[in-house]
């Protein structure tokens, strides 16, 4: 048996080849959305595929790579033969996160995965940047990747049928950097300590992140919870419905009774809905319990096969990834008292066939039982940073005219909810664009007697735009995102709220 000194030791070491991996990704890599937002997520996983260790990148990419290194699994792995991926339907989220593995050998011996998921600007289709607000089936989103080798010859072929192909062919080759710098950290490790004990390692923080994960769900307490949400649609209101039941050690998350497969974008694949169930399950017990599939096992997701948390192809997924996700863990998180952060990424793409930029823009998050919660974060199932002005005027035809905290969108209470933001662009060219939002209707909740924030809206040149929209800036147009704020926590008590 390891000893408990040495496994912390291997603990950090392998949380530490994570973060070298996504720092080789960040560093080599060309486009905005990776170097500067930092869309992008590491992970390490066993000879059987299960996560051993993740960054603390992006929730709602590393609850799902599991489905991705399952995936290929089966394949024919040898030294150096890495594997891509982006279908959601085998291992993927929506089609412009796309997953490379790579297999790590020691000898003839497989020991290990290393992979990294990273959100590129663009992977073709009818859409500059691949998010349109209006697509139906995976067709109208990109190019569909299913599980197959990476190489050279497989960049190429690739990166010509997305825009921009020498900045997607540099943001490939910085994924393969990645899972090399990872692989030979690992080997190292393995040199150092021996096979015995590396795989020793692996399978006790996985042991070790279950009991600590048990634990904590224990002290929730036994019984049923319950919560519903909506996701908006130009039709109307999608809902989703949650019976959370926790027994003794043991949770389940039951989306029974939420809406059918809808016809837009905001289907999500089995593996989107168990990745936000998981981050929301990690706030409610303890961040401190090692990011890892250990934490996993207490937890049994239910979605009805057909339903919008559990899409059949060819559905299209591009919002589901971004803001079902989102909705589906501030449902978890409502049925266990929590107020609600602004609930949305804010997704917002412009570009032409020439260019393509992406952005998820920040806001408040719902206050705690005992704080307020922060103002202007990138929140829940996101965790990325924003564009900073200086790089997306350099790159891009655009000029942000506004970008300021949207004072007092937050819920009053006796915590106040965190403010959301305002970002305002002009077009410097012509530009298509596309808005995938949501909480414009719908207010996030506050709890415990604590007010709703704000919800956002969008707006052309000072008219207001729907959640979803797809249209074409001409030069000098401005496009304005104002952010929701997150939901206040306790009925209001002027005396606390001015002691604080």
């Amino acid at each position: 048996m390891i000893d408990p000194v040495d496994l912390q030791i291997l603990t950090g070491a392998l949380r530490s080849i994570c973060d070298e991996m996504g720092a080789v990704l960040i560093r080599s890599a060309h486009s905005a959305n990776i170097k500067e937002r930092r869309d992008c997520s590491t992970a390490l996983f066993d000879p059987a595929g299960e996560m051993v260790m993740q960054a603390e990148h992006i929730p709602v990419h590393l609850g799902a790579m599991p489905a991705a290194v399952a995936a290929v699994l089966g394949e024919d792995h040898s030294p150096g033969r890495a594997w891509i991926l982006n279908d959601p339907y085998a291992g993927g989220t929506h089609l412009p996160d796309i997953t490379v593995i790579l297999p790590v050998f020691a000898g003839d011996a497989l020991i290990a995965f290393a992979a990294s998921r990273a959100h590129h600007a663009d992977v073709g289709g009818p859409t500059p940047g691949s998010m349109p607000a209006d697509s139906h089936t995976l067709a109208d989103e990109g190019v569909v990747i299913s599980p197959r080798i990476l190489d050279h010859a497989a960049i190429e072929q690739l990166s010509e049928l997305m825009r921009q192909p020498a900045q997607r062919r540099a943001d490939l080759r910085a994924q393969l950097a990645a899972g090399r710098a990872g692989a030979r950290r690992l080997i190292e490790v393995h040199d150092r300590v021996g096979a015995d004990t590396l795989s020793e390692a692996f399978a006790a923080v996985l042991d070790y992140a279950e009991r600590r994960t048990r634990a904590c769900i224990r002290a929730l307490g036994d019984g049923t919870r319950t919560a519903r949400d909506v996701l908006e649609t130009s039709e109307g209101d999608l809902e989703l419905v949650l019976a959370a039941t926790i027994r003794d050690d043991h949770v389940t998350l039951d989306f029974g009774g939420s809406a059918a497969q809808h016809g837009g974008n905001l289907n999500c694949p089995l593996a989107v809905t168990r990745s936000a169930c998981y981050f929301a399950i990690r706030v409610l017990t303890d961040p401190d319990i090692p990011p890892s599939a250990g934490a996993y096992r207490p937890v049994e997701v239910r979605a009805p096969e057909g339903s919008i948390l559990n899409a059949l192809p060819p559905a299209a997924v591009a919002a589901g990834n971004v803001e079902t996700s989102s909705r589906v863990a501030d449902v978890v998180l409502r049925a266990f008292g929590r107020a609600l952060g602004q609930g949305t990424m804010n997704n917002l793409t412009l570009g032409s066939d020439q260019l393509a930029y992406y952005e998820t823009i920040g806001g408040g998050q719902g206050a705690c039982p005992d704080a307020d919660g922060p103002s202007g974060v990138h929140v829940a199932m996101s965790n990325t940073l924003n564009t900073p002005i200086e790089a997306l005027e350099l790159e891009f035809p655009l000029r942000v005219t506004r970008y300021e905290l949207r004072r007092g969108s937050g819920g009053a209470g006796r915590f106040r909810g965190g403010d959301g933001v305002v970002r305002e662009l002009e077009a410097l060219a012509p530009l298509r664009y596309s808005l995938i939002t949501e909480r414009r209707r719908h207010a996030p909740a506050g709890a415990a007697g604590g007010s709703p924030g704000q919800p956002g809206r969008n707006l052309l040149d000072g008219e207001e735009l729907p959640a979803k929209a797809l249209g074409d800036l001409a030069p000098g147009q401005r496009l304005r995102i104002e952010t929701p704020g997150g939901g206040g926590h306790g009925g209001q008590d002027p005396v606390s709220a001015e002691a604080r």
